[in-house]
């Protein structure tokens, strides 16, 4: 079973100031499926882009979750991206764009997306590159292991920016091309004010299995799950997909209501998951594509 490597270690960097697009990633798998590396000298011609880009690709692939230390492809590569037996080689579903979300943010190969999506945006849901800059100075001042630099912090928020927000007015193709992630919605702009924002939303377009599918992986082996816990804690589903209180319990009710072994309850105002027996991740995607 794929797992996720969650690091307390921060990253920055890597992708050449490249944003990730859409088609990048099934290149970059079927890519090493020729059992290649990317370092070869060949992946210029094989991949059909620049070296500066097949750098990019190598660091996306490993942000989320696709490849491992050693340029081999996950079972999460296989699953989605495998020609015969993938659930979504070409990410014609969005369901599948919401689960390469939450790999990119609780894998952590690019930690400005946790450190977005789990903290910053609950501490200024308006913000600015300016804005994170000088968070990032404050909470280096505290961290022992955070030592980056200014212009290393615009590049990956640039690229950030760029993955799930496409300005339609931008003055080239280049900058105005659309971002792996743009369709989920989740990153507004006001261009009057020329702030971003992560704002708490229902979140109609997530499907509940993929909803599912994150509790399970990120609450391994607990039969019980505090709502708290979902809405509000590092890396679980409330914080991941910006889910406000509405969505997420309309979303679990759902939940409930189609699996018998799932149990959503209310006892003197403490609500709680509860799972009857084991539910593994796999499966849930299974159904979930075997649906769609």
């Amino acid at each position: 079973m794929f797992a996720i490597q969650e690091s307390t270690k921060y990253t920055f960097s890597g992708h050449d100031t490249f944003h990730c697009r859409s088609l990048w990633l099934k290149k970059g798998y079927d890519y090493l499926l020729l059992n290649k590396k990317f370092s070869n000298d060949d992946a210029v011609v094989e991949l059909g882009v620049g070296k500066n880009m097949v750098t990019a690709i190598r660091y996306w692939m490993k942000a989320f979750g696709l490849s491992d230390a050693d340029d081999q492809p996950t079972e999460l590569a296989h699953w989605i991206f495998d020609d015969s037996k993938g659930f979504d080689p070409y990410l014609e579903d969005e369901g599948t764009l919401w689960l390469l979300h939450f790999h990119l943010v609780v894998n952590n190969h690019a930690s400005i997306y946790s450190l977005i999506f789990n903290t910053y945006r609950r501490l200024k849901i308006e913000f600015s590159l300016k804005d994170f800059l000088q968070y990032i100075g404050r909470l280096s001042s505290t961290t022992s292991n955070l030592n980056v630099s200014d212009s290393t912090i615009e590049s990956d928020f640039n690229a950030f920016a760029k993955i799930y927000y496409t300005d339609s007015n931008a003055k080239s193709k280049d900058e105005g091309f659309t971002g792996i992630l743009t369709d989920l919605n989740l990153l507004g702009y006001k261009k009057e004010d020329k702030l971003f924002y992560i704002a708490n939303a229902e979140r109609h377009n997530l499907p509940v299995d993929i909803l599912l599918y994150g509790i399970l992986m990120t609450n391994k082996g607990s039969n019980s799950i505090s709502y708290q816990k979902l809405e509000d804690e590092k890396n679980q589903v409330g914080s991941i997909f910006a889910l406000n209180q509405e969505g997420l319990v309309s979303k679990i009710e759902a939940l409930a209501s189609q699996h018998e072994s799932i149990v959503f309850s209310d006892q003197a105002g403490i609500m709680e998951l509860q799972f009857k027996s084991e539910l593994p991740p796999y499966q849930v995607l299974f159904n979930y594509y075997a649906n769609v």
